[in-house]
């Protein structure tokens, strides 16, 4: 389907002196998996819901296709929206709940049957049409959800955290049955999550937001592998962020100072000079014995090990005081390190990404207004269990 073009220019949207939505522009293409990633208060879904029409911009432009949205009530703007509360009509089957916008819309009977039937198809509920919400699985219900909102062919489908409710094993199913859909449909798909591995899972391009602000915007694999900001490298996976001096220009990269030693980073801002944070993901950190020698070595010791099933975590205490994490694949051997052995780290000079430090960052102040409060922690990938916040759809999620 043709359409979907979606340009942000400049929104800003404040409720009374709080600023859920400071001044960002974006440019979602047609027929692009989209996703807008942060954690909770960061102006995610706000923004979502004056896409859709729910909220009205404090400034700024919302065009869809080029058309300039401010005065188009939501029902007639060519966008549907899949919030994480599924809302399907628990008194209506399957098919009748599908039906529902169609019959709306004074569509016949022939060409409603046979919309909801590809629809159905599409979804796979085709051998469940019968059925009452209340005999399907939280899956199911999903793609209830879902084929509601594609049965009406909308230019632009906006999900608020649909998979939010279900549990981990079926969430991550869904994000490839997601992705699939989308690409079968051919439509736009703006997704609004705070898990980071369904945004890298499912999405062409990623919106990194923090505090009503765009960090950064750009493909998976450059979100976790070139992080622009420290708060990007922090919230997007499990990051080592070691205190640094920026020393001197080094080759293709810069010479850095860390406590006694000296590394070689490749990567990042290799023009910073003084106090910067380096950046390492645990899974490029190579551990080798204790007397290995030559450079981007740091030594340390084994503090603790956390098994994870695919892999080992090692947490190493380096001589420099800082914690560093690395993992260790698990092939089935033994893993030669225990608790207290010495080692060296090995830290490749492509793998060290440098970072302006955020304390030596300019802010432009706002006396008037506050950014809602981010517990930036409720968001990170740990590689220990860890406890999902219930997000709740709607506004609520970004106010304070």
């Amino acid at each position: 389907m043709a359409g979907g073009q979606i340009d942000i220019e400049h929104l800003t949207k404040t409720f009374d002196d709080v600023l859920a939505v400071d001044d960002i522009s974006l440019e979602m293409t047609s027929g692009e998996f989209f996703s807008m990633l942060g954690p909770s208060g960061c102006g995610k879904t706000t923004t979502l819901r004056m896409i859709a029409g729910f909220e009205r911009p404090s400034s700024g432009r919302i065009a869809l296709d080029g058309v300039d949205m401010q005065h188009t009530p939501p029902h007639k703007r060519q966008v549907n929206t899949v919030f994480q509360s599924y809302m399907i009509f628990p008194h209506l089957n399957v098919y009748e709940n599908i039906a529902f916008g169609l019959r709306r819309q004074r569509c016949s009977k022939e060409e409603t049957r046979r919309r909801v039937n590809e629809t159905l198809e599409l979804v796979q509920l085709g051998k469940l049409a019968a059925r009452k919400p209340s005999q399907l699985s939280g899956g199911q219900q999903q793609r209830v959800a879902l084929a509601r909102a594609l049965v009406l062919s909308p230019a632009v489908l906006l999900l608020d955290e649909p998979l939010g409710a279900l549990d981990a094993k079926l969430r991550r199913q869904l994000q490839i049955e997601l992705k699939t859909l989308q690409q079968t449909v051919g439509i736009t798909f703006v997704y609004v999550t705070h898990d980071q591995e369904e945004a890298l899972t499912m999405s062409d391009r990623i919106a990194v937001m923090n505090n009503g602000r765009v960090e950064q915007v750009a493909t998976p694999r450059e979100v976790y592998e070139e992080p622009a900001t420290e708060f990007v490298a922090d919230f997007m996976g499990v990051s080592n962020l070691i205190d640094a001096e920026a020393e001197a220009k080094d080759g293709d990269g810069c010479r850095l100072r860390v406590g006694d030693f000296t590394l070689r980073a490749h990567g990042g801002d290799c023009e910073a000079r003084g106090p910067v944070k380096c950046l390492v993901r645990p899974e490029r950190v190579r551990l080798e014995a204790y007397d290995a020698a030559g450079e981007n070595r740091l030594p340390g010791m084994v503090e603790r090990l956390v098994y994870l099933g695919s892999a080992i975590q090692v947490i190493l205490r380096l001589a420099t005081g800082d914690k560093l994490q690395a993992l260790a694949q698990n092939d089935g051997g033994t893993l030669e390190y225990t608790q207290g052995t010495a080692v060296q780290a090995y830290l490749p000079p492509d793998a060290l990404r440098v970072l302006r430090s955020a304390g030596a960052a300019t802010t432009q102040e706002q006396p008037e207004l506050t950014r809602p409060a981010t517990d930036e922690a409720s968001g990170r990938i740990n590689l220990q269990p860890l406890v999902s916040e219930t997000a709740t759809d709607g506004a609520a999620n970004d106010r304070p």
